[in-house]
């Protein structure tokens, strides 16, 4: 089964990504970047062999959610560290890459060809994929917010260039969330006849979006209050989380949720 060389790949990655983020310290951008894109290919590579073995696309389970987000993340790394040059974001973008892998490691998961008919939809690709491109930005800004608080050095004192990264960021997560919504309620009216039903999942995912939301307000009528702007950051990232993954896990979602699989 495809899924017992997931570590093979995975350490190839992690070992490149890693690279990576080392010559990104040592200020040398070219095989930072180099050896970033190769573990992005690599990982890549094992996600298309996947899609292949499986005869569809490998996003049903947690699992193979969780194969998009550990891309994602080195992904945004990449892109940040190409716009700003930020010596930190490979490291961290690598690191919770790595969380992701390590649950996949230790929680594997079963893995079948076959999809319930609310999947086979042509909205559920796109929709999944989006999704997790948005939650990558997301978790780069929550990334960049606990650095700002906790990790910087110098008097702690946070600049508007630096909280700026933290907007592009939730600006760019909040616009591909808000399409990743309207594909998903374009797949529900398909799927379920309806385009909002306020099951547990769809209400979570509301609550992020208004949560993310309240940030960007937040920055607009508040400039001088950054921390407090950070921490909306880490907050909504927490709410991202009850609705990606902790959704499962409450009786209610269990019983009612058209998105318990």
């Amino acid at each position: 089964m495809i899924w017992n060389y997931f570590e093979y790949f995975a350490i190839i990655a992690i070992l490149l990504w890693a690279c990576g983020a080392f010559f990104a310290w040592k200020a040398r951008r070219r095989p930072a970047m180099a050896l970033t894109v190769s573990g992005l290919v690599v990982f890549f590579t094992y996600i298309l062999w996947m899609w292949i073995a499986l005869q569809r696309p490998p996003m049903r389970t947690m699992g193979e959610t969780r194969l998009w987000y550990s891309f994602f993340l080195p992904l945004v790394g990449l892109i940040i560290y190409s716009r700003w040059s930020y010596k930190w974001i490979l490291t961290f973008s690598t690191f919770m890459s790595v969380v992701f892998m390590c649950v996949n490691l230790f929680k594997p998961e079963i893995h079948s060809k076959t999809l319930m008919p609310a999947l086979q939809s042509p909205w559920f690709a796109p929709h999944v994929i989006v999704y997790m491109f948005a939650y990558a930005m997301i978790g780069a800004a929550a990334l960049a917010a606990i650095y700002l608080l906790f990790f910087k050095k110098g008097d702690g004192s946070i600049s508007e260039e630096e909280i700026s990264l933290c907007d592009n960021l939730i600006y760019l997560g909040v616009s591909f969330l808000t399409i990743g919504m309207l594909f998903g309620a374009l797949w529900a009216k398909a799927a379920w006849g309806s385009y909002w039903t306020w099951d547990p999942k769809e209400t979570w995912a509301a609550i992020t979006w208004f949560s993310f939301l309240v940030y960007i307000h937040w920055r607009l009528v508040s400039h001088s209050d950054r921390r407090t702007a950070l921490w909306l950051i880490i907050i909504g990232f927490v709410m991202l989380q009850v609705c990606w993954w902790g959704i499962n896990y409450l009786p209610s979602a269990r019983s009612t949720s058209v998105h318990t699989y």
